[in-house]
């Protein structure tokens, strides 16, 4: 269902908006011993000129945290003949306005469409600013949303603190299929692909002839993967690679030309998993497999550390599921 301030009676309190107020109370007096001159939470968005007509709002390379207000992923704004449209959304309601701001200031119109390229808190929360008609996304994130925004935003309030006041879950109203949409002088083409999550949307600019990739690659931050196929998410980098294009946006990190990006996101996959499947193979428990050192390259991928025990947390169930016999099996075939 989506919910907006607007569906809200005046008088009336949900429980998360309770959680926020609470979450106010403690962390705003936390916040302001390190800064004794802090003023209203606000966003500083600080758009970068990719191209004409383009602009990407870097998110910082970090996990989420009432530090960051949980403004860790890449947000991208086009200026087309038909209105602003805007590829992902943020963290927060507070996010989503301050971009939705934005979006109007460089280009001179309204925002026409959103695309949110998956259904994970920090690329979603801030669809509270627009239009639910306006905001697009494939079925899957669609479904992924209603399963777990929920959820999702029980933990960005933990995490993000009074940065998240006010925000609650929106569900896009229309669905992405792949057709391509036409602004009148900008072509976006949507590429319907997973790896990442069941269900990732990648945009093709043919204009400029860039790739939004979404988190389907990361640069310069090691990947996250509560979500992931591995497997298929290589499957889908090698798709990825062979589509011409002059910059590739990734989901987190910085935007650049080639294919860098795709082959760090690769790196990294096939070097976590490798180690990972060996410390199982080899019967080290999950602290001592989180304990192993990581290879020399990775000491420059910010998070590498964190991710990677968090991967091992998300992969060990995945290989004791598969690779351990079933007590139920084994009775059965004894009978």
């Amino acid at each position: 269902m989506s919910i907006s301030n607007h569906d809200l009676a005046p008088l009336s309190l949900t429980r998360r908006h309770i959680v926020s107020t609470l979450a106010g109370s403690i962390l705003l007096p936390w916040l302001r011993i390190g800064d004794a001159n802090a003023g209203p939470l606000a966003y500083q968005l600080k758009p970068e000129k990719l191209t004409d007509g383009v602009w990407l709002l870097r998110g910082a390379q970090e996990a989420i945290s009432a530090k960051n207000g949980g403004a860790i992923a890449n947000v991208s704004i086009l200026d087309t003949d038909a209105g602003a449209v805007i590829i992902d959304t943020g963290p927060s309601l507070r996010y989503g306005e301050a971009l939705h701001s934005v979006a109007k200031e460089l280009t001179g119109k309204d925002v026409v469409r959103v695309y949110l390229t998956h259904f994970h808190p920090d690329h979603v929360f801030g669809n509270q600013a627009f239009d639910p008609g306006a905001i697009a996304a494939p079925q899957g994130v669609i479904d992924g949303l209603s399963q777990l925004g929920n959820a999702f935003a029980d933990a960005m309030y933990k995490s993000a603190g009074d940065w998240m006041r006010g925000t609650e879950l929106v569900l896009p109203k229309h669905v992405v299929t792949g057709e391509p949409e036409d602004f009148g002088n900008r072509q976006l083409r949507p590429l319907l692909l997973r790896g990442h999550t069941k269900s990732d949307l990648v945009i093709f600019d043919e204009l400029s002839g860039l790739i939004f990739g979404g988190d389907l690659v990361f640069l310069d931050r090691a990947p996250t993967t509560p979500h992931a196929d591995i497997e298929r998410w290589r499957i889908t980098l090698a798709t990825l690679g062979g589509i011409p294009h002059n910059l590739l946006v990734p989901g987190h990190g910085p935007a650049e030309p080639g294919d860098r990006c795709i082959q760090q996101t690769r790196d990294w996959l096939e070097a976590v998993e490798a180690q990972i499947t060996a410390a199982f193979e080899k019967g080290l428990d999950i602290p001592e497999a989180t304990a192993l050192p990581l290879p020399d390259w990775t000491n420059k991928i910010a998070l590498a550390r964190y991710e990677y025990e968090r991967t091992v947390m998300h992969l060990y169930p995945k290989l004791e599921a598969a690779r351990w016999p079933r007590v139920d099996e084994k009775g059965q075939s004894a009978n």
